[in-house]
């Protein structure tokens, strides 16, 4: 099993070095080809219904987890290459929305974050 990150970047980029494609992965570019990649898995789920999104089976779940995985590796190159640890701004900003979003804020209620008024900016 793979579980790196830092092992998928490493593994991509020697994909990338190898067809000489090195100077194509510019954030610019990467950051074209994954919003081109999150177009292609929402085309996916565009006109399902809640239940069928959430029951993806068969081709269509294959189909997604090459979408999703088209995405990760632009994610990943796109992260190294303007030298952001992806891992650690991800905690960060888990940590930010902790204290953004209290979880006092929202239990007994349904509120969505959008409606939640933080005074504390």
């Amino acid at each position: 099993m793979h579980d790196s990150l830092k092992e998928l970047n490493e593994r991509h980029w020697r994909f990338v070095e190898e067809r000489n494609w090195q100077k194509h992965q510019t954030p610019k570019n990467l950051v074209m080809a994954l919003t081109g990649e999150v177009g292609e898995l929402n085309e996916l789920f565009q006109w399902l219904t809640v239940e069928e999104s959430r029951n993806v089976q068969g081709e269509q779940k294959e189909a997604v987890a090459e979408e999703l995985a088209d995405i990760l590796i632009y994610l990943v190159r796109l992260s190294d290459e303007l030298g952001i640890d992806l891992v650690a701004a991800a905690h960060e900003k888990c940590e930010r929305n902790d204290r953004k979003y209290p979880k006092e804020a929202f239990q007994g209620n349904d509120k969505r974050p959008h409606e939640y008024k933080n005074s504390k900016k």
